[in-house]
């Protein structure tokens, strides 16, 4: 069986999940000769067209009658859709590397082909070219406007890593955009168009879908953007290995360049944020992921207000609890979560959990199983002192934990699981705001100045070429040795009145003077402050 996989910054992840980025492709029209059937069918046809005229096969909506036309309520919800054009540095990362396994710039080869085991398997001096800075790449991706002002919701994957973000609605006007905040769990992020205009925008829906309800998916499949395909929500609660969160199941046509895009209801509310397709070939094959309305709501909430989510952490390794593990731990029933490791220096050391417990209960909410106790501590807010009711030893017990906040990261929690410190870095982020910039000390006995560590893609020191690795030896011809020398020069610029900075930047052997722009929004901010 095909599990679903992250894909690229471009669309809609599949199955096989492909780079979702959109392709030129030629489009083959295909006629289906059923010519031959029709004459014995066309009993069987007749009353079913004369009812389907008939006000009882219709069904009422706010924006008219479905599913006979859909017309209204596209023309509604329509307007708040927008594709979303994204250039990133290019740098090769998992998330954007061929999923098929195969060298870098091979053609799509179906897995079913002769040739497939054959380039796969090429030797190592073979599939790895030399390696040459790669040009920004470009990418395409759907979102849509939840807010007048011009909040957009998006995936993750499409904008993650982006140097360069751009939203178009139907009249194609391309307008810059800013990352407000990602969270790779759930897939979603969320970007703010850089315009005073007033958007048409949607909103997401309260009422809990069920299977068989409509599902209108509007997005930009292919780069062709304005598309609408339909179909009904086909299943609830799916696990795509994609984290502890449930997914919605469509059959509406999602593509590569969908992703990001919502999916509606009847009532022109959104019921999902389409994320990811189950396909072997990397189409449209009727079935499509969505994150539930419920899920998004909760994430953008935090994103909107912290430019982040945080989530509790217990700091264990778990695992789900079968008939025969219940069995032999004398369990009442095979549920709970059964404690395979405990993280060293996280959370639950030294609070008293053991390795063998099984977790069977949180406060006052009992756990199924893994996943669920995994969505039940992620609610809570870190710092949280929680109640852990456990089966040891034929009894149950009770351990109170105080949870710590979720890794940021894949390689933060890894090195936590390992027992290994995370380096922290110092990191001055009140000041550098206003340049776009994190940054942190060099390394080194004899390094100088200040490094950069990350860039915010929608910033004018990216726009400036300023990338992550970068160095800042001078601020406004002043040296720095730490991230505070940078803040100070920064804030004696905002006395002189000055709206932008110079900075002295060494990248590799090359040094160069850039003149960065200090965010207008965040400077009157804290002249107020």
């Amino acid at each position: 069986m095909t599990t679903p996989n992250p894909a690229s910054p471009s669309g809609a992840r599949s199955a096989s999940l492909a780079p979702a980025a959109p392709r030129r492709r030629r489009v083959a029209i295909v006629g289906a000769v059923a010519g031959l059937g029709l004459l014995t069918a066309w009993p069987v046809l007749t009353p079913a067209i004369a009812q389907l005229k008939s006000d009882t096969a219709t069904i009422e909506t706010p924006y008219g009658r479905a599913p006979l036309s859909f017309a209204d309520l596209i023309e509604k919800v329509k307007p708040s859709v927008v594709s979303i054009s994204v250039v990133s540095t290019g740098e090769k990362t998992a998330e954007n590397s061929d999923p098929r396994g195969l060298p870098e710039g091979f053609p799509d080869i179906p897995e079913d082909s002769p040739f497939y085991e054959f380039f796969k398997r090429l030797p190592k001096e073979f599939r790895n070219a030399p390696q040459t800075p790669r040009p920004p790449q470009q990418a395409q991706g759907s979102g849509f406007v939840i807010t007048p002002d011009g909040f957009v919701v998006t995936n993750n994957h499409v904008v993650e890593g982006a140097t360069k973000i751009q939203v178009s609605f139907d009249d194609q006007e391309k307008i810059d955009a800013e990352l407000i905040g990602t969270d790779a769990r759930t897939d979603l992020a969320l970007l703010k168009i850089k315009s005073s205009k007033t958007f048409p925008h949607v909103k997401f829906a309260e009422k809990p879908v069920r299977v068989g309800d409509w599902a209108i998916a509007v997005g930009n499949p292919f780069g062709l953007g304005g598309t609408v395909t339909a179909g009904i929500v086909s299943a609830l609660g799916r696990d795509i290995g994609s984290g502890p969160y449930d997914f919605l199941q469509i059959d509406a046509a999602v593509n590569r360049g969908n992703s990001g895009g919502p999916t509606f209801g009847l009532d022109g509310e959104v019921i999902g944020v389409n994320t990811a397709i189950f396909s072997p070939s990397g189409g449209n094959v009727g079935i499509a992921f969505a994150v539930p309305a419920k899920t998004a709501v909760e994430v953008i909430e935090q994103l909107k207000n912290k430019g982040k989510v945080s989530r509790g952490w217990l700091g264990v390794k778990i695992q789900n609890v079968d008939e025969d593990t219940a069995a032999a731990l004398g369990l009442p029933g095979a549920k709970g979560a059964l404690v395979s490791e405990i993280t060293p220096n996280g959370p639950a050391s030294g609070s008293g959990l053991k390795v063998q417990d099984t977790i069977m209960q949180v406060n006052e909410d009992a756990i199924a199983d893994s996943r669920d106790l995994a969505r039940k501590i992620a609610d809570y807010a870190p710092n949280t002192t929680v109640d852990v009711k456990v089966w040891r030893n034929n009894k149950p017990e009770s351990v109170k934990v105080t949870l710590g906040m979720f890794p940021g990261s894949t390689d933060e929690l890894a090195k936590l699981e390992q027992g290994k410190p995370v380096e922290k870095k110092e990191i001055e982020k009140t000041s550098l705001a206003l340049l776009g910039l994190t940054v942190g000390p060099t390394a080194g006995e004899n390094a100088e100045g200040v490094a950069i560590t990350e860039v915010e893609p929608s910033s004018d020191a990216a726009e400036k070429g300023l990338r992550a690795g970068d160095i800042i030896v001078q601020v406004q011809g002043e040296s720095v040795g730490k991230p505070g020398d940078v803040a100070k020069q920064i804030a004696k610029v905002q006395e002189l009145g000055r709206s932008a900075v110079m900075l002295s930047i060494k990248s590799q052997d090359r040094t160069r003077f850039v003149a960065v722009q200090l965010k207008k929004e965040l400077a009157k901010e804290e002249k107020k402050g």
